[in-house]
Order: structure tokens, then C-alpha cells, then sequence
């Protein structure tokens, strides 16, 4: 029997500043790649929709409206090479919804953000990035967990330098 590997530790990252949440959104289009989901998680106005906004923007390589996805519930952009879906779950009530919308199918297929997670139920991908953003002092603190193997090595390793 061969014993499972044990999941990294979570990564901590201090923002002190709206630039800090930005550079992390950049850090992360540098690395996400096709089957990547990340999992944004964080009360309102913890600065999801910021990070996932500064990740579409650099995934594409140039400045580009990128409105929440609050009402539509998914926006998509088309990146060098790959997909990327911006979801925000907020309004929705039951986990079925998200069928509907093509998450699923996406989550293979594109580098995908989801906003409100929870509201995905037993749909979220077990492989999935999570990114927590909770106030700390004036700015924010980041929690990430899970991912594929390696990833957190390598944005810690981004991220510091």
C-alpha cells in the first residue's frame, strides 16, 4: 500500500495594499494553466473580484474591461492559448445552477475563477486552488490551499523572489 502524500501546508501571503492584491493576480496568470480552478473565497469587499481582475488582465497582456460577473455569472475571455472563465456564485440558490451555466464542463477544459465557491456544493473540483482573502490591519491576508502538485511551491517561490 503506498501512502498518500501529505498536502502542502497552506501558503500565507500579507497585502498591504490594493498593488499587493494585484501583483498575487499576476503571480497566479503567470502560472494557472488549462484545467487550473481557483476558488476565490472571502466575505464582500475582501478583494475577489480585484485579484480576479488583475489576473484576467495579465493573462491577456493588456488592459481590458473586466466587469464583475455579479449578474451575468460568467464572463468569458480568450487568453494566448487558453480560456479563462470568471464566474461569481453569489445569486445563486442550489448547486444545480451551476450545471446549467457550463462550469463543469469548463473546469477541464479553461483556467477557471469562481467566486462564492460554497455555492458549488459537492460540483467543486477536489484538485481546485483556494485562495481566501480576509481583511488583516489595512490591508489583506491571502490563505491558499490545495492546487496541483507544485503550484503553491511555485507562487511562493514567485512571490518572494
Amino acid at each position: 500500500m503506498v501512502a498518500a502524500m501529505p498536502d502542502p501546508a497552506p501558503l500565507l501571503l500579507a497585502l498591504a495594499s490594493e498593488e499587493d492584491t494585484a501583483r498575487l493576480g499576476a503571480a497566479l496568470a503567470c502560472l494557472l494553466r488549462p484545467g487550473d480552478v481557483l476558488l476565490l473565497e472571502g466575505p464582500i469587499g475582501a478583494g475577489k473580484t480585484h485579484l480576479a481582475r488583475a489576473l484576467i488582465r495579465a493573462a491577456l497582456g493588456h488592459e481590458e474591461e473586466v466587469p464583475s460577473p455579479t449578474f451575468t455569472l460568467v464572463q468569458t475571455y480568450e487568453a494566448p492559448g487558453h480560456e479563462i472563465w470568471h464566474a461569481d456564485l453569489y445569486r445563486l440558490t442550489h448547486p444545480d445552477e451551476v450545471l446549467e451555466l457550463g462550469l463543469e464542463a469548463a473546469f477541464a477544459t479553461a483556467v477557471c475563477l469562481v467566486e462564492w465557491p460554497d455555492r458549488l456544493g459537492d460540483l467543486a473540483p477536489p484538485g481546485a486552488l483556494r485562495l481566501r482573502l480576509e481583511a488583516e490591519g489595512e490591508g489583506r491576508r491571502a490563505t491558499l490551499s490545495g492546487g496541483r502538485p507544485g503550484l503553491l511551491a511555485k507562487l511562493s517561490e514567485a512571490w518572494h523572489g
